[in-house]
């Protein structure tokens, strides 16, 4: 009996993980457009979706037979066979889960959850048939199949109803966006006037009909009668509901100016956050619930064995369980920085202006955006012109660029899409779980967010690829996600069923490393991109461009001075890792500098009219820096691979005369960082006849290396190493000197402007 309640404690403990890994991942699906469009500051946003969780965990009851009952028999399964079950599941879902959020990806936790199930009840089902196990079936006994355990039937049900909510959320978003464009416009300050209160009216009795009518019948409050009641009364609520917000809204816009959309997109927050807790809340805590359902029946048996049928009857979760999860999930949404990581990539996919774009392009999205433009030129011929101008002139997003430009934070998508983003997520999702049918909130938030950024020509001809590419990205980690799920928790049930205790406390050791590593991996890459960010940061005038950019070469200078001679000292001590380090380093290096590079349109775009002098120095400055990173990165990778490949190491004249050249280097360096500290041009000159000493330096190592290479002291492998070695350090002194000119020039410009 004690081991059993140590198997509990481990599920409730895997619960608070899996609360804390799942809301990190789905934090995206209910804040993102609200935080895209800026409706409100960061706060209340926090506030708005705070309450809807605490509401939408008290509706989440009629959830929790998918994890009992949903896909698999506990008619058939003994207790000490569905807590192992429950356990592969929940150590799947949260492993998966952390994964996924370490490197920014939002994934389903539903389909976490579905698959994970059927592959830890496949799992102890392979066991059972194995060793011969035979079910009842109509009062009859039979040798038992791996089928006969599993509620197939439903199983398809839930994988077919989330597979079709991707494609019945991007259609909606498609026409629902198209419309709502059509009505109001880009330049919403004219028509939202005229139809914002109606629209929003619309929009919010559209929740609250989804919401608090289809959603509130199995909530742990909700009595039959008074379900019966509202569900009597549902034409009139509906009504009610359309008039009475239209007239508050359109008070609010009168008396107190208020968007009528703000007050649509933080409702939408309210009703999203509300259908995820509903409907995601058996992802993490459904599970270890009914792991405590089994125990209870196992303990009232007096610890024997048995067949947990009793799991088929109807159960009634407790309301304070419900809540204790609504407040861990409120915790974690307040202060989980791994929620901040995933919000990235869905608002990158979806925002309105151009610029660095997440993924590459790929053979498939170019064929697609090519075939769209064709069709496009198709239709442009065969529908009138004044439709295609009456229609063109609604998605005109001139005068909404000519407002962001003048904004130097502007919001990534306006209020239109957003509204329609979260009314029309959270009314599927709702129905979904008005319904039993664990949607994937990730699923339908995602592809709403992709098709009405579609709609807004976000996609256009300089993005298109590069979008698609990420949308396929996406989707393709999804059915990775559910693949992983059936595979992880099919082995770990395997495990644990031939383990028992012993493979329980294995997985939990193993899990609590792996949280501790990736935990240490997402700080690390959280470091990166805030470096990133303030290196690609917008710069509103000349003279800050200026000083960030001194502080950029100097931080350059830096790395590819440190870089060298890290190189040297491991290529001389054939030090295999940190040469691999240094490696890594100039590739950071070179893709903080790409970032830097791309973001060239929106900084020159930032800057005054009369900066274009200074603009011209500052690109200039910038192709060197990348220079110098190429340099830097064509000499370390030759480097590596010598030692790499465990070729014959440098003759110890060539070892002195590297260490000689990477120390002057390093002085060179400080002396060009001095120059850039004190804008001193007679230091100039001083600058200029080092670079001349140093490179006559390089110029007798590599005479020094063609006497030995004919003398035949060195091989071929020496000699192509050095020479590559000697021809990047004098490119490297080359650009640093023509730099430090650019940057000269550079103040000159500066000091007129001022």
């Amino acid at each position: 009996m004690s081991i059993y309640i140590f198997f509990l404690i481990v599920l409730f403990v895997l619960a608070i993980s899996d609360l804390t890994v799942g809301v990190a991942n789905d934090a995206v699906n209910f804040l993102n457009s609200a935080i895209g469009s800026k409706v409100a500051s960061r706060r209340m946003i926090m506030i708005v979706a705070s309450i809807g969780i605490i509401v939408g965990a008290l509706f989440a009851n009629g959830m929790m037979e998918v994890a009992r009952k949903g896909l698999f028999h506990p008619q058939y399964f003994l207790f000490t066979e569905v807590i192992l079950i429950f356990m592969a599941v929940m150590f799947t879902d949260v492993l998966l889960l952390d994964f996924f959020n370490t490197f920014g990806l939002p994934t389903s936790t539903t389909v976490s959850l579905v698959f994970g199930l059927l592959g830890a009840a496949v799992g102890i089902a392979f066991l059972k048939v194995g060793d011969g196990a035979t079910i009842m079936v109509d009062g009859v006994e039979k040798i038992a199949q791996i089928s006969d355990f599993i509620n197939s039937t439903k199983a398809l049900t839930i994988i077919s109803s989330i597979l079709l909510s991707v494609v019945f959320s991007f259609v909606f978003g498609i026409v629902i966006q198209w419309l709502s464009r059509l009505l109001f416009s880009f330049n919403i300050e004219k028509t939202i006037k005229y139809y914002g209160s109606l629209w929003g009216g619309v929009a919010i009795s559209a929740i609250t009909y989804f919401i608090l009518i289809k959603g509130v019948k199995d909530a742990s409050f909700m009595t039959p009668e008074m379900y019966a009641q509202i569900k009597e009364n549902t034409l009139l609520i509906i009504l009610l509901s359309f008039v009475f917000w239209s007239a508050i809204l359109q008070l609010s816009s009168w008396i107190f100016k208020t968007n009528p959309l703000k007050i649509v997109v933080l409702t939408g927050t309210f009703a999203l956050a509300m259908a995820f807790a509903g409907n995601d809340l058996v992802n993490f805590v459904g599970v270890p619930l009914a792991g405590l359902e089994s125990f209870k029946v196992f303990a009232e048996n007096n610890g024997n064995d048995l067949l947990m049928g009793k799991l088929l009857g109807d159960i009634k979760t407790p309301s304070y369980y419900l809540i204790s999860a609504g407040v861990i999930m409120l915790i974690v949404l307040w202060f989980s920085r791994k929620a901040q990581t995933v919000i990235e990539t869905s608002l990158s996919l979806s925002r309105q202006e151009e610029g660095t774009e997440r993924f590459g392009s790929s053979a498939f999205s170019r064929v697609l955006v090519r075939r769209v433009v064709n069709t496009g030129t198709f239709f442009s011929h065969v529908i009138p012109q004044p439709v295609i101008d009456k229609i063109s002139k609604r998605f005109d997003t001139s005068e909404m660029e000519e407002r962001t430009k003048k904004d130097p934070n502007p919001p990534m998508f306006d209020m239109v899409r957003a509204s329609v983003n979260m009314m029309v997520a959270s009314i599927l999702i709702a129905v979904g779980t008005s319904y039993k049918l664990p949607l994937s909130t990730t699923y339908v938030t995602f592809m709403v967010a992709m098709s009405t950024s579609l709609v807004d020509g976000a996609w256009g001809r300089d993005s298109a690829v590069y979008r698609i590419t990420g949308v396929f990205t996406v989707i393709g980690g999804w059915f990775i996600t559910g693949l992983a799920a059936f595979s992880v928790a099919f082995f770990l049930s395997l495990f644990m069923g031939w383990a028992q205790v012993f493979g329980v406390v294995a997985i939990l050791t193993f899990a609590i490393l792996a949280f501790y590593r990736t935990h240490l991996v997402h700080k690390k890459r959280e470091e990166n991109f805030q470096a990133a960010a303030e290196e690609t940061e917008i710069i509103p005038t000349v003279v800050s461009m200026f000083e960030t950019n001194n502080k950029g070469i100097t931080k350059t200078l830096n790395t590819v001075s440190s870089i060298f001679s890290e190189t040297v000292k491991g290529l001389i001590k054939e030090n295999r890792k940190e040469l691999k380090k240094q490696v890594q380093n100039t590739v950071e290096l070179e893709q903080k500098l790409l970032n830097k590079k791309n973001k060239i349109h929106q900084t020159i775009n930032s800057l005054p009219p009369d900066s274009v002098e200074a603009s011209h120095y500052y690109v200039l400055t910038l192709d060197y820096l990348k220079e110098l990173a190429h340099c830097i990165n064509y000499l370390t990778d030759p480097v590596f691979n010598h030692v790499d490949n465990n070729h014959k190491p440098i003759l110890a004249s060539q070892a002195v005369e590297l260490t000689q050249i990477a120390e002057e280097f390093s002085v060179f360096t400080k002396k060009m960082i001095d120059l850039l500290e004190s804008n001193n041009e007679d230091k100039l000159a001083e600058i200029n006849a080092e670079q001349v000493r140093i490179i006559d330096m390089v110029r007798e190592a590599r005479k020094n290396l063609i006497k030995s290479i004919k003398k035949n002291d060195v091989g071929t492998k020496n000699s192509m190493l050095l020479l590559s070695i000697l021809s990047e350090v004098r490119n490297i002194l080359i650009y640093s000197v023509n730099l430090m000119k650019i940057q000269n020039d550079f103040t000159k410009t500066v000091k007129d402007a001022k």
